[in-house]
């Protein structure tokens, strides 16, 4: 329940500052802010690093991938 919390007031706040976030992203970072809370030990970091590092790696890859197929598209009609 606190994450959920946590997520939504997160999203609402983002959302009047006009700053575009991920629902995924902010239900993430609050479910490791709980377990940090809670016990430092409680969250697995080795996953969350993880999780990190594809989020880096997923923006870049998405961008190159719809440069892709738009030049490609654009080259095609």
């Amino acid at each position: 329940m606190c994450a959920e919390t946590a997520g939504s007031i997160t999203l609402f706040l983002a959302t009047s500052l006009g700053v575009p976030v991920s629902t995924t992203h902010t239900i993430t970072g609050a479910i490791v802010g709980v377990g940090a809370a809670r016990r430092v030990s409680a969250v697995r970091w080795g996953l969350a690093r993880e999780i990190v590092i594809a989020w880096m790696i997923t923006m870049p890859a998405a961008a190159l991938i719809g440069a892709v197929f738009s030049l490609l598209a654009n080259y095609l009609w």
